[in-house]
């Protein structure tokens, strides 16, 4: 075991739009799918994109109640979604999941990198996902074959206490990797609710503005992009991160080991989240 060198404990990574997955497209294209699967509904990009970051039978729940979609839901089946509704457009969602979800594996930028080099520190990795387990172990073991391998990993539905923006996932990586110090962990996410997951388990947060959902870029356009392209997206991105507070925003992982730089300075000096 690597003896830890930092005053930082553990970093707890979100996986899709953080580590993997740029542009958070593998849930985003997948919820649009379902419920046209489900019940010939459209719903657009944007509107599967707006509650990213919940369990998916939540997020699910939320795109119904999003004033538009539930507009046009009652106009064609003269009610509001019901559980059982939910239940349906999930059904036809996990099937989906977990055909599509090893397409969207490949690490983001140097993210595989950044992570071995806090290793290399002792910092443990912990991370946890908006997906269901069913879905990770899928996911899993494909990140692995890319070479990122965190320590402990929880899916939403590993805890009967349920996912974000509660902390209970966070918090059983703190338990399962033997953290004796919330202050002294880092949450990094590209959602608001994963970000408010880490204030509420009392650790530094680090939100992600051009990788992730809000922004919504591909790869090859976040490549392609001019600088003002870039400055739009991250306005864009910004303006819903900031809802939330985080203790940093950047662009990618690819900026984190400043910010680790500074909590580590800020946490050596007495500070706390």
């Amino acid at each position: 075991m690597t003896t830890n060198t930092s005053s930082i404990q553990a970093v707890i990574f979100d996986w899709a739009g953080t580590i993997v997955d740029f542009g958070s497209f593998a849930p985003t294209s997948i919820f649009v799918e379902a419920f046209k699967q489900g019940f010939d509904f459209d719903i657009t990009m944007d509107e599967a994109r707006e509650p990213m970051g919940l369990g998916k039978w939540d997020h699910i729940q939320a795109v119904g109640r999003i004033p538009a979609v539930d507009k046009r839901w009652n106009e064609k089946f003269g009610r509001s979604m019901s559980s059982d509704d939910i239940d349906a457009i999930y059904s036809a969602f996990m099937p989906l999941q977990k055909a599509k979800v090893a397409d969207h594996a490949a690490p983001i930028l140097n993210s595989i990198e950044v992570v071995e080099s806090l290793k290399a520190k002792g910092i443990k990795i912990g991370s946890c996902s908006g997906y269901p387990r069913q879905v990770m172990d899928v996911l899993i073991p494909v990140a692995a074959d890319y070479g990122y391998k965190p320590d402990y990993i929880v899916a939403t539905d590993d805890l009967p206490q349920g996912g974000r923006p509660a902390p209970f996932m966070a918090l059983k990586n703190v338990i399962e990797l033997s953290v004796t110090n919330v202050g002294a962990c880092v949450k990094v996410d590209d959602s608001t609710p994963g970000i408010e997951e880490g204030h509420n388990a009392g650790m530094w947060t680090v939100g992600l503005l051009l990788s992730g959902n809000e922004a919504g870029l591909t790869y090859d356009e976040y490549l392609a992009a001019t600088p003002e392209v870039l400055e739009a997206a991250r306005e864009k991105a910004h303006a819903k991160m900031i809802k939330s507070a985080p203790h940093y925003l950047i662009d990618t992982i690819a900026d984190l080991p400043e910010v680790i730089s500074d909590i580590e300075r800020r946490i050596s000096a007495g500070e706390r989240p």
